[in-house]
């Protein structure tokens, strides 16, 4: 039978592909047009609301040195989950993300699909000499020279389908892309930073991955915290089942909060994580899970079905970037 032998959480923000210099200045600019700032009560505010609200000394929190401190933390952060993936020595990484309209529209935007095509593909970067860091930074999860195409576990996909829709899921099954759609950029980002290359004598991009997708962020939809964690449990259940011998791993990519960075919610998210309290993170306000913020789903499905295992490690930056104190909660975990 399959076992869960293996779980991380990983942040995937555009700060992550970003350079030192776009954290110590770029965001500053880019933040003010941000039109996706909510505070913990689910109102949306514009950048001067947000900067009216901050603390006198906000300035003093985003400073070029500071902000070259925390770039510097989460590189560290990163290349730490790189290197526990690959001493994994896993058969599959199951990874938890969201879609925000790119391989969905909302013409046809399902609550939770699973992709399991024998391959899935990472588009080629679209660059012009012309471009800023922006699209840069939104590029580097992407290919430099060609599309490619990047293994998946397709028997266990469709096993699971099968399996959660006998459950009284109702899951949207993918076998494959249209031609022009590639895999978003939850998906893309562990591509790029994770499993690429060789570690060890490992090489990682042969990893299997298996997408299972959550609309999180566009409204009407969305899953509820509740319905997360029993996704996460019937994973749990349905792996242990599974009539293969494979050591599966299993990714939460996004989150924590933004574009507003919350604390104490992020705090709240952590200390969960480590009394394994379900019950608590069953009960988020759908408020506070707006904008960024709404990828936290992709962790409470990741935790409920990493419940056998402990946490061995997790890391957290409040990553402000401006002094509106927009930003990210970037987060980083293991589970052994």
């Amino acid at each position: 039978m399959a076992k869960i032998t293996a779980g991380f959480g990983s942040s995937h923000s555009i700060m992550l592909v970003s350079q030192r210099e776009d954290w110590q200045y770029g965001f500053r600019e880019i933040d003010t047009k941000n039109p996706n700032y909510f505070d913990s009560l689910g109102n949306q505010l514009t950048y001067a609301e947000l900067l009216k609200c901050a603390p006198e000394n906000s300035d003093d929190l985003v400073t070029p040195e500071i902000m070259g401190q925390l770039y510097d933390r989460v590189q560290i952060d990163m290349n730490s989950i790189r290197e526990r993936i690959a001493k994994s020595n896993l058969d599959c990484l199951i990874i938890i993300g969201d879609d925000q309209t790119e391989l969905f529209r909302m013409t046809n935007m399902p609550s939770i699909a699973i992709y399991y095509g024998q391959t899935i593909r990472n588009a080629k970067a679209e660059l012009l000499d012309s471009d800023g860091w922006y699209k840069r930074a939104r590029m580097a999860r992407q290919e430099t020279q060609l599309d490619r195409e990047y293994p998946v576990d397709s028997q266990l996909g469709e096993w699971l389908i099968s399996q959660l829709a006998s459950r009284n899921f109702d899951i949207s099954a993918m076998n494959g892309l249209e031609r022009g759609l590639f895999e978003g950029h939850a998906f893309s980002f562990i591509h790029k930073r994770y499993l690429q290359d060789s570690v060890d004598g490992i090489n990682m991009s042969d990893l299997p991955i298996l997408p299972i997708i959550l609309n999180t962020f566009d409204p009407p939809n969305q899953p509820t915290p509740k319905r997360c964690i029993e996704l996460g449990l019937q994973l749990r259940e349905l792996i242990a089942n599974y009539p293969s011998q494979k050591r599966i791993g299993i990714l939460a990519s996004g989150g924590l909060s933004h574009f507003v960075v919350d604390e104490k919610l992020d705090q709240g998210i952590i200390a969960a994580i480590k009394n394994n309290d379900l019950d608590w993170l069953s009960n988020l306000p759908i408020e506070q899970l707006k904008a960024g913020s709404s990828e936290i789903r992709n962790w409470l499905v990741a935790i409920a079905a990493l419940q056998d295992l402990k946490l061995d490690w997790i890391s957290y930056t409040p990553a402000y970037r401006s002094p509106a104190l927009s930003g990210t909660g970037l987060c980083f975990a293991h589970w052994v």
